[in-house]
């Protein structure tokens, strides 16, 4: 027994800093590698490109892209946890990206008149309730029926994206709100600086608060506490990394063409060197803000979330345990459907309009970024923040790519590599642990 202190430091010594830092932080490991790997990504293609990757404006446009792809790989979080898989996502936001479209384009002004100010919102409740519809009917085949999702949702796939066809006639549908088109983001699609400001600040607010609320849990309930310094350094990191990318996005001004018809619409002396509007936080990044917070509060605070977890963990002990486990994975793919209508929303904002080709390779990026972030295939794991992160590195990954002028067959390889190494990593996992 007296050679155990002794021989402690020398284990401890042993272990590393770096490994010693994450366990006092309690950093989830996976999710630190993955902001290493991004970090890496996004150093890599700016030294490629001699910096232009790094300029505001492509980040700011890097993450419109991911928007997207982010929103429904918080959803396909509960699906894959709940052992069930959705490969129709990406048709689920060709159709109902083409509904706004036709909404806007042919419908609503008959029935509201042309210019009315709720257009886009009647259009964006009707698209987000399509989009649950069409989830919930596959939810129900899977649930109540029996069929396998995979079966249920690759025929999804293929009825859907017929279906883009025939409700656009084979045609492009183009000219939608200009109130709906700031979904899409760009220098008018955004919050704007101070606004931008009074965000960060407040995710820092919301930091310290939640940070000060588990340690006080922590004491409160017996459990151990993490040391001062390192409830400090997360505290710190995160409101750094907050506050930078405010800062990123503020840099990002309007082009002067566009600043100076602003300014001569409302009366706004021009001064020399031309007027800067900041552009701050894009709308499409506030909505996966709101999402990511909506969706780990479900996940993790709901009773809802927790029976999602329980039946990816065991279907049986789950129904014993007296969970409706149908009717909660038929939910699943009902707020899959929505989550697909608010993607939509911003894909086709975006385009003001709809193409046949909206949402084509979603399921790819969707399902990747939400593996990358930590969820295992074999069911009741896996974390929203994970995924987001995941579609960050996944689209940061295929944005650089083509910044470097590289095709989208090659950025589909990538992808592909990418999966299959985070599949593989995660039965790996399963294995050592088991």
């Amino acid at each position: 027994m007296a050679d155990v202190p002794a021989a402690f430091p020398q284990q401890a010594r042993r272990r590393g800093g770096l490994l010693d830092l994450a366990q006092a932080t309690e950093v989830d490991l996976r999710l630190f590698g993955m902001v290493v790997a991004l970090l890496a990504i996004v150093v890599g293609f700016g030294v490629a490109t001699g910096g232009r990757y790094l300029e505001p404006a492509n980040l700011v446009t890097l993450s419109v892209q991911t928007a997207a792809v982010a929103i429904i790989a918080t959803g396909m979080v509960l699906v894959i946890v709940s052992r069930n898989i959705d490969l129709s996502v990406g048709s689920i936001v060709g159709v109902v990206a083409m509904s706004y479209a036709l909404l806007m384009t042919d419908i609503l002004p008959g029935v509201l008149g042309l210019g009315h100010p709720l257009m886009w919102v009647v259009a964006l409740a009707l698209g987000l309730g399509i989009g649950g519809f069409i989830g919930g009917v596959q939810g129900f085949i899977i649930a109540y029926v029996g069929v396998p999702s995979f079966i249920v949702t690759l025929g999804g796939l293929l009825i859907l994206r017929g279906l883009v066809w025939v409700l656009s006639s084979g045609a492009s549908v183009a000219g939608l709100d200009p109130t709906f088109q700031l979904l899409g983001g760009g220098p008018t699609g955004s919050i704007g600086g101070p606004a931008s400001w009074t965000v960060g600040i407040g995710i820092c607010i919301g930091i310290v608060t939640l940070i000060a609320y588990n340690r006080r849990q922590r004491r409160k309930f017996g459990f151990p506490l993490r040391p001062m310094w390192a409830e400090i350094l997360i505290t710190g990191i995160g409101c750094a990394v907050t506050l930078g990318l405010v800062y990123i996005a503020n840099s990002y001004l309007w082009p002067a063409p566009l600043a100076n018809r602003y300014a001569e619409a409302h009366g706004i002396p021009i001064p020399e060197g031309g007027l800067r509007i900041e552009s701050g936080i894009p709308w499409p990044l506030v909505a996966v803000l709101v999402v990511t917070v909506v969706m780990s509060f479900i996940a993790t605070r709901r009773r809802f979330g927790r029976s999602v977890f329980a039946i990816g963990g065991n279907p049986e002990a789950a129904e014993l345990a007296g969970i409706n486990t149908r009717w909660t994975i038929m939910k699943t793919f009902i707020l899959m459907g929505v989550l697909c209508g608010l993607s939509a929303a911003i894909a086709s904002a975006r385009l003001n309009g709809a193409t046949l080709d909206v949402g084509v390779g979603y399921e790819l990026y969707v399902i990747a970024a939400a593996v990358i972030g930590g969820t295992s295939f074999a069911g009741g794991i896996g974390t929203i923040p994970g995924a987001v992160l995941g579609a960050l590195v996944m689209q940061s990954l295929a944005y650089g790519l083509s910044f470097i002028g590289l095709s989208s067959p090659i950025q589909n390889i990538a992808a592909g590599i990418v999966l299959i190494l985070a599949v593989g990593f995660d039965s790996y996992n399963r294995r050592r642990a088991s």
